[in-house]
């Protein structure tokens, strides 16, 4: 039986964050016609993911909708599946990966980004280290894109803030500040970017084709490789999901081809 694709968002309470999701759901659809894809939230968003969970079909691949690791991709999602559907696998999340290096370029470009503009990434943040350091790996593959410097800086937890990067970056010789939003949807930590006093700030990642492809290739890898169980993914242990490409809550999936 086809496996049910699960996309597991963290939830917002905003329409317009959610409508991206919904967007960002239908744009993994078309890419694959005829395969079953759901969409659930871990919190402030419906459907939630345990009901999502719930009522799928046959085997289930969750993708986390998420850009870094942390604490939901490491502890909360594993745990809410593992209470919900244990015989589900859970992938790791989407980031750092070229194809999303692909998009912030375009978002860039589309801003109006200029050769001589200095760059920011501007993420969420987290007080998790490897979840900065995901985002640090993004900084640096969008640098390499770009053929420039690109400073990762964080919107909440993480250090720099998006005001410490930008305060250091002035006092050098770039006439101008940009930020790219590393982010998925419109929603509170976009709006700190915008109003951080960058000169200009791209859009969200959104929904694209590419983000579609990296989702399903994180199923693929689901499907066709081995990986930790439940087990080991204790509160006390979270799963290092950056060296493996996707975690495993077992059964009911054959196992990988030799």
């Amino acid at each position: 039986m086809t496996a049910t694709l699960v996309l597991a968002a963290h939830g917002a309470r905003s329409e317009e964050w959610e409508s991206v999701m919904g967007s960002v759901a239908e744009r993994v659809r078309r890419a694959r016609p005829g395969r079953r894809v759901e969409v659930g939230f871990l919190e402030l968003s419906s459907p939630a993911l345990t009901d999502v969970l719930a009522g799928a079909p046959g085997p289930v691949v969750v993708v986390p909708l998420l850009l870094a690791g942390g604490y939901h991709v490491h502890i909360d999602l594993p745990a809410v599946v593992a209470r919900t559907r244990p015989d589900a696998r859970v992938t790791g999340q989407l980031g750092p990966h070229p194809l999303l290096t692909a998009v912030l370029a375009r978002r860039l470009v589309s801003a109006g980004l200029r050769s001589c503009d200095a760059v920011v990434l501007g993420a969420a943040g987290s007080s998790d280290p490897a979840a900065l350091e995901d985002v640090r790996a993004a900084a640096r593959l969008l640098s390499v894109r770009l053929s420039r410097p690109v400073t990762a800086a964080f919107a909440s937890a993480g250090s720099p803030s998006v005001a410490q990067a930008l305060s250091r970056i002035r006092s050098g010789p770039a006439p101008r500040v940009v930020i790219a939003s590393y982010l998925l949807a419109p929603g509170l930590f976009h709006e700190r970017l915008a109003a951080s006093g960058a000169d200009m700030v791209s859009a969200p990642i959104g929904a694209d084709d590419d983000v579609a492809e990296l989702v399903w290739r994180r199923f693929d890898e689901a499907v066709a490789t081995g990986w930790r169980t439940a087990a080991a993914m204790s509160p006390g242990r979270p799963a290092q999901v950056r060296s493996v490409p996707s975690l495993s809550l077992t059964a009911g999936f054959p196992p990988p081809a030799a």
